[in-house]
């Protein structure tokens, strides 16, 4: 019987967790994930596909500007005719020209925002980021100061489709 004694269970305690170094990580963790996350934005533009049907006359605007992008260039029209024809320089597009064209129709029918941006199948999806860039805004010389650039919104509401 004393045998017995000697080789009885001796009552464990359970074991605590160590949670203090998981807790140090979340401390300097969670402000980390909390400070990054505000420079982190997706930029989002509405666009609209331009419609096939023609609505009554008052509904229509009375301009509306079409870009299209042929692998020739660019046409800028008013969706019956071709306003200017800018061809490919160096290889590229003459955004600089377009820009001003932009601007000129601006000046000239400021009321209107919407526009057109219409492309040939084999063009490279780049070349339209570009030119829908282009056709949205344009940095122009301030007022008093010709060195100084600031951005001015142009056509806003861009459309986008086949070329014919």
């Amino acid at each position: 019987m004393a045998r017995r004694h000697h080789y009885r269970r001796r009552t464990k305690e359970p074991m605590e967790l160590e949670v203090t170094t998981f807790l140090n990580l979340m401390v300097v963790l969670v402000p980390f994930l909390l400070i990054t996350a505000v420079f982190s934005r997706i930029t989002i533009v509405e666009l609209s596909l331009p419609s096939s049907t023609g609505g009554a006359a008052e509904d229509k605007p009375p301009f509306r500007v079409e870009v299209i992008v042929r692998d020739e260039g660019l046409e800028i029209g008013n969706g019956t005719s071709v306003i200017a024809a800018l061809p490919k320089s160096d290889g590229g597009y003459d955004l600089e020209s377009l820009s001003e064209h932009m601007i000129a129709l601006k000046r000239e029918y400021s009321s209107v925002e919407t526009a057109s941006v219409l492309l040939e199948p084999e063009i490279p999806y780049d070349y339209l980021i570009q030119v829908m860039d282009t056709v949205r805004s344009a940095e122009v010389p301030s007022r008093g100061d010709d060195e100084q650039l600031v951005r001015v919104a142009l056509f806003t509401d861009i459309s986008i489709g086949a070329a014919p």
